[in-house]
């Protein structure tokens, strides 16, 4: 129901994931009262909120070195829908688990995640340059697996080798230190947060018509309302080639009249919006800096001065 707080969360698992580590940063997910369910894909996990079977999911959005999570992307903008009601920036920190006794030149075989495998890929080449990478779900299920004896070695969170009895060969291997995940919390469609002067509107348009300048005219209403995007990317619709849905991140909350006005000119010229939800801004940062005219009593002092005229006054 609208209003009352998730005490069931699904995420990407198994257990000791990154996502498990971001989630548990959430008050109502790590204080006991929660109730945490792995499940083993990006889409098994939206899934669970779409049936019912979770209240949220925790998902990866995107990454600041290998970019956007294109599964995660793609179930946003199709099927039921959901909205982001927070965001949880983590530092993204990789080892090289193995079991006990085993040594460098033992390695034959590597499991991970592919947005592991691109962040770790010139150490791994550097290091392990005869060993054979192979693809999981998750950087956890590849520390499972070779707990399991499946492979030799796994680049994970160090949590997941802790949780599967993994000794660390190897820390900080990140060919890029400093490396962050945004992770989003999701759940179904209800009254967004209360604004904070520090938020985020999330959105996916579809085009109504490819011509020229279809782009530059959905770009012109954020800019001509002083919204401020932090994020625009295309995916394809898979309608045909060449068909593309925009996914949008702006400054402020839907409740901003600058953001509002934005949206509702959004939906008149295309031929679909999907509102994905204004929640809080996760990590510092300062409220925006609007320009002349966009704030909220200028909004509000225009349409008093309309109202006067077309009454006539």
């Amino acid at each position: 129901m609208p209003g009352v707080p998730p005490t069931r969360f699904a995420y990407l698992g198994p257990e000791g994931t990154f996502a498990e580590a971001a989630l548990r940063t959430i008050p109502a997910a790590e204080r006991g009262s929660g109730t945490l369910l792995p499940m083993p894909t990006v889409h098994a996990a939206i899934d669970a909120v779409r049936t019912g079977e979770a209240d949220a999911a925790l998902v990866p959005l995107e990454n600041s070195v290998e970019g956007s999570v294109a599964s995660t992307l793609d179930e946003l903008a199709t099927g039921d829908p959901l909205v982001i009601t927070r965001e949880v920036l983590l530092a993204v920190t990789f080892a090289l688990l193995v079991r006990p006794g085993t040594m460098p030149g033992g390695i034959g075989t590597v499991a991970t995640h592919p947005h592991a495998e691109a962040q770790t890929r010139r150490w791994l080449r550097e290091h392990l340059p005869a060993a054979e990478v192979v693809f999981t779900g998750s950087t956890a299920a590849a520390a499972v697996a070779v707990a399991k004896g499946e492979y030799d070695a796994a680049v994970a969170a160090p949590i997941a080798g802790a949780r599967n009895g993994l000794v660390t060969l190897a820390e900080d291997i990140a060919d890029t230190p400093g490396a962050v995940t945004r992770f989003v919390l999701l759940s179904r469609p209800g009254p967004p947060p209360e604004p904070t002067g520090g938020d985020k509107t999330s959105l996916v348009a579809f085009i109504r018509h490819d011509h020229t300048g279809a782009l530059l005219e959905v770009l012109t209403e954020f800019a001509v309302r002083g919204v401020n995007l932090t994020r625009i990317e295309s995916r394809p619709t898979g309608e045909r080639l060449g068909r593309y849905c925009f996914y949008f991140d702006c400054e402020g909350h839907v409740a901003d009249a600058r953001v509002g006005d934005a949206l509702a000119a959004l939906h008149r010229i295309c031929a679909d919006v999907r509102y994905l939800g204004s929640y809080p801004r996760g990590g510092p940062g300062e409220p925006p800096r609007l320009p002349p005219g966009r704030d909220d009593a200028a909004f509000a002092d225009a349409a008093a001065w309309l109202a006067q005229l077309r009454e006539g006054r």
